[in-house]
C-alpha cells in the first residue's frame, strides 16, 4: 500500500490545457472517487497516474517513489477499465492468473492463487468458463480479480461499471467497496456518476475544466458545496438555485418568492440554493405569495419527486409519498424551506458565501 501525490501536474495537448496545476494527495488505503462532466480532465488524471499519458509538467509520486517518467509496468499499479478486456480463449481461472504468469510465476502456483481470488469474488463455480459464457457483472468481477491477484500498491478504476445495467451496477459497486475495504489498497476511481461517487468514496474530488472544483468527504461536499457548479453536480435531484437578494434574514427572488434564512446579511443580489429535500410544500391559500403549481409527480416507493412551477421558476421538492394524498398534478401548493439548511452563493462567480 502507498499514498499517491500529484504536485503541480499539468497536461496539455498542443495549445489545449487539459489539466491545470493539479495538487492532490490520496491517503494510504483510501478510496477516492474523481467525478465530473465529460472533458473535465478526470480520466486524463487517472491515465497520467497509470503512465498511459505523459505529463507536461509537475511530479507524481507513489509512496516515496517519483513515478513521473516510469513505464506503467514499473509503477506497481493495477487498472480496471470500462471495457473488461478479457482474453476470450482463456478460462476465468486463466484470465485471473494471467498477470502472475506474465511475471514467470510457475503455472501451478499462479492457478492456485487464481482459485483463491475467484473464491473471494464468488466466481469459483465459474472458474472453467470462458468470458463469452459470463454475464456483464461476472466479466467485470473477473477483471477485478485479475487486478487483485497482483497485490499492487494502487488500484485504478476507469468507469468500470458503466457497461452494466442498473441492478448489476448497485450489486457490483457494493462488492467492489467490500473488496477494497478488505484489501486496504489505495484506490482512485473515475466516474461521471455522482451517485457512485457518493456511495463508494472516502473522499470525492469534483473536477471542472481541468481543475479541482472541490474535494472532501461525501458529506462535506454534499452539505457545503463550494460553488453553484458543485451544488448542481452533486446530489440527485440537483439543488434548486434561485436568483434574488437578502435583507434582514429574508431572501426574495426576482419573481417574488420569499424564504426565511438564518443568514442576516444585507447583500443585495445573490443566489439561494435549496436541496429538494429541504424545499417544503403544503396546501396553499388563494392569496399565498409563495404559491407554486405541481407540474409533475414521480413516485419512488415511499418518497416522490415533485416538480413545481412558480412565476416561471422550475423547482424540485422531494416529499414523503403520504403527503401526496391531498396533492396531484395541477394542484397549488405553498413553498417554504428549512432555513438553517439554505445555501448562499455569489450571483456572479457562483462561489459559496455562507
Amino acid at each position: 500500500m502507498a499514498n499517491v501525490t500529484f504536485s503541480n501536474v499539468n497536461k496539455m495537448y498542443g495549445s489545449n490545457q487539459i489539466v491545470t496545476d493539479l495538487n492532490l494527495e490520496l491517503p494510504d488505503g483510501s478510496f477516492t472517487v474523481m467525478v465530473g462532466p465529460s472533458g473535465c480532465g478526470k480520466s486524463t488524471s487517472l491515465r497520467m497516474l497509470a503512465g498511459l499519458e505523459s505529463i507536461t509538467s509537475g511530479e507524481i509520486r507513489i509512496g516515496d517513489r517519483v513515478v513521473t517518467n516510469l513505464e506503467p509496468k514499473d509503477r506497481d499499479i493495477a487498472m480496471v477499465f470500462q471495457n473488461y478486456a478479457l482474453y476470450p480463449h482463456l478460462s476465468v481461472r486463466e484470465n485471473i492468473a494471467f498477470p502472475l504468469r506474465a511475471t514467470k510465476t510457475p503455472r501451478a502456483a499462479a492457478l492456485k492463487r487464481a482459485d483463491e481470488v475467484a473464491e473471494s469474488l464468488g466466481l469459483a463455480h465459474l472458474a472453467a468458463r470462458k468470458p463469452k459464457d459470463l454475464s456483464g457483472g461476472q466479466q467485470q468481477r473477473v477483471a477485478i480479480g485479475r487486478a487483485i491477484i497482483r497485490e499492487p500498491s494502487v488500484f485504478l478504476f476507469d468507469e468500470p461499471l458503466s457497461n452494466l445495467d442498473a441492478k448489476l451496477r448497485v450489486e457490483t459497486r457494493t462488492e467492489l467497496l467490500q473488496i477494497q475495504r478488505r484489501l486496504g489498497i489505495t484506490s482512485l476511481y473515475v466516474t461521471h456518476d455522482q451517485e457512485e461517487a457518493m456511495t463508494l468514496s472516502d473522499r470525492i474530488i469534483v473536477m471542472r475544466d481541468g481543475e479541482i472544483a472541490q474535494q472532501g468527504t461525501p458529506g462535506e461536499v454534499y452539505s457545503r458545496p463550494a460553488s453553484t457548479f458543485v451544488a448542481e453536480f452533486v446530489g440527485s435531484p440537483k439543488m434548486n438555485l434561485i436568483d434574488g437578494h437578502v435583507e434582514r434574514g429574508v431572501f426574495t427572488s426576482g419573481e417574488g418568492l420569499r424564504f426565511e434564512i438564518t443568514d442576516s446579511r444585507d447583500d443585495g443580489a445573490l443566489t439561494l440554493g435549496i436541496r429538494p429535500d429541504d424545499l417544503l410544500i403544503a396546501s396553499a391559500s388563494d392569496s399565498d405569495s409563495n404559491a407554486a403549481e405541481i407540474t409533475l409527480i414521480e413516485l419512488l416507493g415511499p418518497r416522490a419527486i415533485v416538480t413545481l412551477s412558480s412565476h416561471g421558476q422550475v423547482l424540485t421538492s422531494v416529499v414523503e409519498a403520504s403527503q401526496l394524498s391531498t396533492m396531484s398534478e395541477g394542484s397549488r401548493v405553498s413553498l417554504s424551506a428549512r432555513k438553517n439548511l439554505c445555501h448562499l452563493f455569489d450571483h456572479v462567480s457562483g462561489e459559496r458565501l455562507n
